[in-house]
């Protein structure tokens, strides 16, 4: 975290961890990248003019026990390897008040896998991430991001397109285990729902409160 950033704490704090290239007017939206770096990330997007994103440690951020009204976040979790998994989820439950707002999504990895098993075997080339590459949807020779081809987007969608250092899948959620874990922690009135980033992902969404 940078010193010189300051802490924002007018109520209500909503913090959007991993807010990437999506920040969100009246959240704290926090990310690896400032919003500079997030800016030349994304040329053709526009920012809001309020928008701020702070570099705090996801891990530890920098407020009190039980004083934020929302943590949320948007294909983070299966970032994180298998140590970093519990210290986010106990994270978010320290630093949110009571009744606060638990909103995060993930990858349906049951959905993936299932799909990935039906698609067409048909490798053809080395992986490749030059900006060429990437432009070009190359994958492994595919030259398409169509989900009925293994080698291609579906593989991506299991272990990140790494494409740049954070781009690699570590974990997978599947809605039994989501149940699990928010249980074992005290939250309550879960919801799931699911939906599919830009068509193609299927996602799940969870929303529940701190006990």
């Amino acid at each position: 975290m940078s010193n010189a950033q300051e802490i924002p704490m007018d109520s209500p704090i909503r913090l959007f961890l991993g807010c990437g290239g999506r920040p969100i007017s009246g959240y704290v939206n926090v990310d690896l990248d400032s919003l500079d770096e997030i800016k030349q990330r994304y040329p053709g997007r526009e920012f809001a003019p309020d928008i701020k994103v702070y570099q705090f440690d996801i891990f530890d951020l920098p407020y009190p026990d039980q004083c934020v009204d929302e943590v949320r976040a948007d294909s983070v979790f299966e970032h994180l390897g298998f140590l970093e998994e519990k210290r986010i989820f106990l994270e978010a439950h320290r630093v949110l008040k009571p009744g606060g707002l638990f909103d995060f999504c993930v990858p349906d990895f049951e959905y993936i896998v299932r799909q990935w098993l039906d698609a067409e075997d048909n490798w053809k080339d080395w992986f490749r991430n030059d900006d060429e590459a990437i432009a070009e949807t190359h994958w492994f020779g595919q030259y398409s991001d169509r989900m009925d081809q293994r080698w291609g987007y579906l593989t991506a969608s299991l272990w990140g397109n790494q494409n740049g250092e954070g781009q690699v899948h570590k974990n997978c959620y599947t809605v039994p285990k989501i149940r699990a874990i928010l249980d074992s922690l005290g939250f309550r009135d879960l919801e799931i729902s699911h939906f599919h980033w830009q068509g193609r992902d299927r996602m799940i969404r969870a929303k529940s409160y701190r006990a």
